[in-house]
């Protein structure tokens, strides 16, 4: 069995095949999660333990307790082991006892967790997974006799039921609407509660939560016990529980206690025998249910069952595009750990241990919802129309909205609802399918449908009614960058990332208003765009860069004439990406963000930070400096850098630009990194912080998605095209070759890159299943003719000739 160990830290490493990150030891420099849903139901599991439960959406329904304490990482669903003989106890998960073990071992992977533990000649393996279509987390615990005697043990499970939003501040309150029992023929605890926080048509807290709770397991318990105050004890906490310590329950449940779960369970295991033990935990629609699905999970082969179906379908899910790169990294972010944290941290689950949501965002989901587009477009297609259905009349949107309830916040940001017809843009290259143009949906504030072309019409009126005097689009609330929050709260205020953006998006959009025979619009979105161009360059521009907005009271910012943030990001690659700024411009600015932004862990989003407040601007003067938007590198953004710059050919760049925040090379300085290293960080500290280098608010950021498209679609250029598919690769000149495996539109190609004259971008050869593709000379890319089915291989040779 092949034992290596890819790009192994101090704290951990990758498996031999890259699908599982295995974490070596339980003190991590923050806590290493996993985000584990099926797209209903799911949990968060940290290294130590750490982590909560929940259905439909992880802050409204949340099942188990859990405060955001990234230091202590001390609240989760915990798993006892108790000596009958001796009393000795330990957890099965490093917390919440943290008694150093023998061994300890976490596996992260797709669906999936197993905490390894070895204390005293005893073994557990928890492994923990969400069921693939039911609203039921699953655990399978296997315990082993390790030493030379006879050992009696006793298993208790234990968390706190939350049964509803989070966080559960007036616990004293929601207490009193609990209740809790114990059903012997599933061998489960049932949690109700009779009240909910969400609205209903009956206003208010005067309705019930609309699920059964539970917690079972596949044996007859011993004991079990629904009050915290038992097994714990008063005064008591997770790592002294008194009940546990004395290993003696007392089947308290009812409606008068605070309520918890624990499940006590005794083994008798000979030397080197194992035993295993399966546990339920979710939130079923009735009591009827929650019996039910507690008691089909008895069976460990239902289990086993269970967990080869979910990594099956991960396999499928993450199978359908492949690179070979001479970087490993670059191999297992694209193949593997950028979809899943994409899918199932993002689009899925919605939440992570440094923003635990539950909501949608307008813009947010939408963007990730790219990640489908070589996968299965038809998820792309059912995120579209969901947004769609979350948009107002009048082409305003929703920032957020929260599933179950509703309820949202209907925002004055202006750049949110431009990324509904942006992602449909982008949907029908990838697929040529215009007939979701037709596809109707209503609206928030009208029943009646309305087709996906009048949704995307009616965000771009809307954002072109908000235009400056000098024909720059309005800040508003902020655009893309939440922390400009006070620039254009008069809206007077304006943006020239957001005329590039919105630029970028009539233009695309143009072309789709042509394909269903509107010429009027197809003509004045085509006019729109260049006008917005101009602007740009003619009100934007400051002297080497593009200078960000205007206030309401007309001072730039982002500009030459700031001492501090006299310099963003965004503006400069967006003038690239969307082809507002010519040749020697685009050149230019992207030197500049070079020269300014460019530090050892990226493209930060602006320089120098601000340290002084400026409530005329937004929050993020407030940040400390170097951190979150205040000068530190957000990754969402410096993905864009890495696409500016291979858009201008700049390989070498490019590919050093998403290096630098690439979480895996990162790792390689685990301590001062400090956070997950097999996913990407929603931020890395800046030069003007004290904690420079270190990662910050992973899993729940939206840059894996950009990162993916990054490397996918501009350093392996590799992308999709109203024609076809498009190549057009920007390589550092030292790779030799690389492969991708890439699906479009029906048939799988097999795509060959040679780099036999160390080039950076620049074709000179195409072959199609071995023939010479007919009329291709050489230039920057091609578009590959187009099959309705079957493999069909592409060998692409590079050469500078072709430029």
């Amino acid at each position: 069995m092949n034992k290596a160990k890819l790009f192994a830290t101090e704290f951990g490493h990758f498996s031999a095949d890259g699908r599982e990150f295995i974490v070596t030891t339980p003190r991590t420099p923050r806590p290493w999660v996993n985000v584990i849903s099926n797209g209903d139901a799911g949990f968060i599991l940290s290294q130590t333990g750490g982590g909560y439960s929940w259905r439909g959406n992880g802050q409204l329904n949340r099942l188990t307790r859990w405060e955001q304490d990234i230091i202590k990482d001390d609240w989760g669903k915990y798993l006892y082991i108790r000596d009958a003989q001796t009393g000795d106890l330990w957890s099965a998960a490093w917390k919440p006892l943290c008694i150093e073990p023998d061994f300890y071992q976490v596996r992260h992977g797709s669906g999936y967790s197993v905490i390894t533990s070895r204390h005293k000649g005893i073994e557990t393996e928890w492994t923990l997974f969400v069921a693939p279509d039911e609203p039921v987390e699953l655990w399978k615990l296997v315990v082993r006799n390790k030493s030379r005697k006879t050992r009696k043990l006793q298993t208790f499970t234990y968390f706190e039921w939350c049964l509803g939003a989070a966080p559960d501040w007036h616990r004293e309150f929601h207490k009193c609407f609990a209740e809790t029992a114990f059903e012997s023929k599933s061998h489960a605890v049932i949690a109700l509660k009779r009240l909910w926080e969400v609205p209903s048509d009956l206003g208010h807290w005067n309705v019930d939560w609309p699920y059964a709770a539970f917690h079972g397991v596949s044996v007859p318990p011993a004991s079990f016990d629904c009050s915290k105050e038992v097994v714990l004890g008063i005064y008591g906490s997770c790592a002294s529980p008194e009940g546990i310590k004395r290993g003696a329950l007392k089947r308290t449940s009812g409606r008068h206690n605070d309520p918890v779960a624990s499940l006590a369970v005794l083994l008798s295991l000979r030397p080197g025998e194992s035993k295993t033990v399966t546990y339920t935990l979710g939130a079923a629609d009735n009591r009827d249910q929650a019996a039910s699905l507690a008691r089909k999970y008895h069976s460990a082969e239902k289990v086993d069952q269970a967990l080869a179906e979910v990594k099956s379908r991960w396999e499928k899910v993450l199978d359908t595009t492949v690179v070979k790169t001479p970087d490993s990294s670059i191999d297992l972010l694209v193949n593997r750990w950028l979809k899943y944290q994409a899918i199932s941290g993002r689009l899925w689950a919605r939440t992570g241990y440094y923003q635990s949501g539950g909501a949608y965002g307008f813009r947010a989901q939408l963007q990730d919802s790219q990640i489908f587009l070589s996968i299965d477009p038809a998820e792309t297609r059912k995120q579209i129309l969901l947004h769609a259905r979350h948009q107002f009349k009048d082409g305003t949107v929703y920032h957020w909205w929260h599933p179950l309830s509703e309820v949202g916040h209907r925002t004055e940001m202006t750049d949110d609802l431009l990324w509904l017809p942006f992602v449909v843009a982008h949907y029908i290259e990838e697929t040529s399918d215009s007939s979701l143009l037709g596809d109707q949906e209503p609206y928030v504030d009208d029943s009646a449908g309305a087709p996906i072309y009048d949704h995307c019409v009616r965000a771009l009126e809307k954002a072109l009614q908000r235009m400056g005097p000098r024909g720059l689009p309005l800040i508003g609330a902020g655009d893309w960058n939440d922390g400009l929050s006070a620039a254009g709260l008069k809206m007077k205020g304006e943006s020239v990332w957001l005329g590039e953006f919105l630029s970028y998006v009539l233009k695309r959009f143009s072309v789709l208003a042509a394909t269903v025979n509107d010429a009027d619009r197809a003509r004045k979105y085509k006019c729109k765009a260049q006008e917005l161009s101009d602007a740009v360059n003619r009100e934007g521009w400051d002297g080497d860069r593009y200078y960000y907005g205007t206030k309401d009271s007309g001072e730039k910012f982002g500009s030459n004439e700031n001492k501090e943030g006299s310099i963003h990001l965004n503006p400069q690659t967006w003038a690239v990406i969307a082809d507002v700024a010519d040749v020697a411009r685009a050149n230019k600015v992207m030197d500049v963000v070079r020269e300014k932004l460019e530090f050892k862990a990226g493209t930060v989003l602006l320089a120098p930070a601000y340290k002084t407040p400026d409530r005329e601007l937004g929050y993020l003067t407030r940040y400390a400096p170097g951190t979150r938007e205040n000068g530190a590198t957000y990754t969402h953004a410096a993905a864009w850098s890495v696409i500016a710059a291979a858009k201008l050919g700049r390989g070498e760049e490019a590919f050093r630009y998403f290096s630098k925040i690439n979480p895996i090379l990162l790792g390689r300085k685990a301590k001062e990194y400090a956070v997950e290293p097999y996913v990407t960080a929603g931020n890395i500290d800046g030069p003007d912080s004290p904690n420079y280098g270190r990662g910050g608010w992973t899993w729940y950021s939206g840059s894996a998605a950009w990162m993916y498209k990054a490397a996918l679609e501009w350093i392996l250029g590799v992308r999709a095209s109203a024609g076809g598919l498009l190549v057009s690769p920007c390589i550092p000149s030292k790779w030799k070759e690389y492969r991708v495996k890439r699906m479009f539109r029906g048939a799988v190609y097999e795509i060959n890159v040679k780099n036999p004259n160390r080039a950076n971008t620049g074709i000179v050869r195409v072959l199609i299943d071995g023939v010479s593709l007919k009329g291709f000379t050489a230039a920057k890319e091609v578009i590959l003719p187009l099959f309705s089915d079957g493999v069909h291989r592409v060998v692409v040779e590079l050469g500078t000739e072709a430029l």
